[in-house]
């Protein structure tokens, strides 16, 4: 019930970087379109530390969404390094994964970029990004980070070295219409049972008002899946060797979930991205709306603070709460960069405290930077502290996506978003659907298992 990256290329007869599938600590389990201007060389250039003044460029991973924040916080790093300028690129989340990619073959890649946990593994196995260990521990963010989110992209990126500093967690949210539920004398959807509930009860298509919009276009897979397994309770992704994803208790669960379609959901959900869903939500008479923290600000320009509210995934009738492993987001330097050092100034100042803080208040996410996350702002946006007081207290059981696989991407995007959209319009059922993609995951996890004994 959060964004995910876009589709990756698969990368086959390619050696692997080998990796670690760590779990996460408890604090966290969770979850750029132009070319440098100096032409960069492909994956596997060394580049060059440069010297540490001049311009670097910057791609953006979710352009368009977080520019202004990006804005503001390179005209602060200008400010205090006035020898650098950073040439700041909007890539939209959709297509970002298709930009790097095609920068790695032909050359282009920027200086910085930003490369969530999703991606990392496939940009990793090409060999395209500068290990940051070395340069972490000789800076001010040495011991700054949070843990839980350092292992993530460590162990996402290979298991060994560090490919990309942690900037923010997200963590799946179920948004809901607060003036709605009380107008229709309806609790708070806090297990799936009162979800489903209001779901129904808020539904009245002769006013176009519906109890929950589904994601159906990009992205759509996590969100299913995260779904299935809440409602599930699985709390392992393998079995073995085996995916837990067709589990018949999933299959169940999905059905269920995707009954909503047009029952309970627009048509239009169908072909929603995230930022369609959203925009939907924010300007209709919808109940509920499964995302994660990153949308709050445009919930609270839409609609104001009284009018919804942003709580964790729903429980089963035990308490039990389950969700997938959320990626974390982060910063990256590139092999090809001509002026690593220069670059590495702007991710060390970009992940400091009060870059931080204002990047992560702005997104409604989760800081990585300890000092941040201790930050007032933090305690008064309740969703964001739901989340992290959730995630800390042991109470969300993690499902740990496999990240690590560099397949992962392209299974989980560019290989099943069309057929999820097929089981929406009934032209496949839920357990052809899962099946399909559990035999995928199945050998995937076998060649990564033979490629790295």
């Amino acid at each position: 019930m959060f964004h995910r990256e876009p589709t990756m290329f698969r990368i086959r007869g390619r050696r692997r970087l080998p990796v670690a599938a760590l779990a996460l600590t408890t604090a966290l389990a969770l979850t750029a379109t132009a070319c440098g201007d100096d032409g960069s060389s492909a994956a596997g250039s060394k580049g060059g530390e440069g010297s540490g003044k001049g311009e670097i460029t910057f791609w953006d991973n979710n352009g368009g969404v977080r520019t202004d924040v990006w804005k503001e916080i390179i005209a602060d790093f200008e400010k205090k390094h006035p020898d650098i300028k950073v040439n700041y690129v909007p890539v939209p989340a959709e297509s970002v994964q298709s930009k790097y990619d095609t920068a790695i073959q032909g050359g282009g890649l920027p200086d910085v970029g930003g490369v969530g946990a999703a991606m990392l593994a496939g940009i990793a196995a090409q060999d395209a990004l500068e290990p940051l260990d070395k340069r972490l521990d000789g800076s001010s963010l040495r011991g700054k980070l949070n843990e839980g989110m350092v292992e993530s992209v460590r162990s996402a990126g290979g298991g060994s070295a560090l490919f990309t500093v942690p900037t923010s967690a997200n963590n799946g949210t179920l948004w809901y219409r607060t003036d709605l539920f009380k107008s229709a004398g309806l609790d708070a959807p806090t297990t799936w049972p009162k979800f489903y509930e209001a779901a129904e009860k808020l539904t009245d298509k002769g006013k176009n008002a519906f109890g929950y919009t589904i994601r159906g276009g990009e992205g759509s897979i996590a969100q299913a899946l995260d779904a299935a397994y809440g409602q599930s309770g699985i709390t392992s992704f393998w079995k073995g060797d085996k995916t837990t994803v067709n589990d018949p208790k999933n299959v169940a669960a999905l059905e269920k979930y995707v009954g909503l379609y047009k029952k309970y959901t627009p048509s239009a959900d169908v072909n929603n991205d995230f930022k369609k869903m959203v925009a939907q939500w924010d300007s209709g008479t919808i109940g509920m709306l499964s995302h994660n923290l990153g949308s709050q600000q445009d919930h609270l320009k839409a609609l104001g603070a009284d009018k919804f509210r942003g709580i964790p995934n729903p429980t089963l009738e035990d308490g039990t709460r389950v969700q997938l492993s959320n990626p974390v987001d982060g910063l990256g330097l590139f092999k090809s960069s001509k002026n690593k050092k220069a670059a590495w100034q702007f991710i060390e100042f970009a992940v400091s405290h009060e870059s931080n803080s204002k990047w992560n208040e702005s997104a409604g996410a989760i800081p990585s930077h300890t000092e941040a996350a201790k930050d007032a702002w933090v305690q008064k946006a309740e969703p964001t502290k739901l989340a992290a007081e959730a995630l800390n207290d042991g109470s969300i059981k993690i499902v740990q996506l496999p990240y690590y696989l560099p397949d992962w991407n392209t299974i989980s995007k560019a290989d099943n978003e069309p057929n999820f959209q097929k089981v929406l319009l009934g032209k496949m059922t839920a357990k052809a659907f899962l099946d399909t993609l559990a035999g995928q995951l199945d050998e995937a996890q076998a060649e990564w298992k033979q490629r790295n004994k």
